[in-house]
């Protein structure tokens, strides 16, 4: 047996006994380095961070004097909140999609946030 046998076997067993949830995973992190982002799990607090990852959720937050709009980003290692202030909707920003956002990196309530990141929609496939 070749070694190109035994890593196409090894992917075989894995992609038939792997939960599709981590399968996913793995497929964006690799999609997010290859596109020469960064692993969200490797971003601190005050770096400028590339994150590329699939739109979890996206709900719009009234807060007092603004409207508040708010996207969990995913890139298969961690989740990463994108804010945006002052806006209600943006055209594209959507569940499902596949996004590269840029900004500095901060904490709130535990969890890292971008606020009012620079952003590219990407195509899904």
């Amino acid at each position: 047996m070749s070694k190109t046998e035994g890593g196409y076997w090894k992917r075989l067993v894995r992609s038939l006994t792997s939960d599709v949830a981590e399968l996913d995973a793995d497929d964006l992190s690799d999609r997010s380095q290859a596109g020469g982002a960064q692993r969200a799990s490797d971003c601190q607090c005050g770096q400028e961070a590339v994150v590329l990852g699939r739109v979890r959720s996206v709900e719009l937050c009234p807060k007092t004097s603004a409207p508040t709009l708010e996207a969990e980003l995913y890139d298969g290692t961690e989740g990463v909140t994108l804010v945006w202030l002052g806006r209600r909707r943006i055209v594209g920003i959507e569940p499902g999609r596949i996004l590269k956002a840029r900004g500095r990196i901060a904490v709130r309530d535990g969890r890292k946030v971008l606020y009012n990141p620079y952003y590219e929609l990407q195509n899904t496939a």
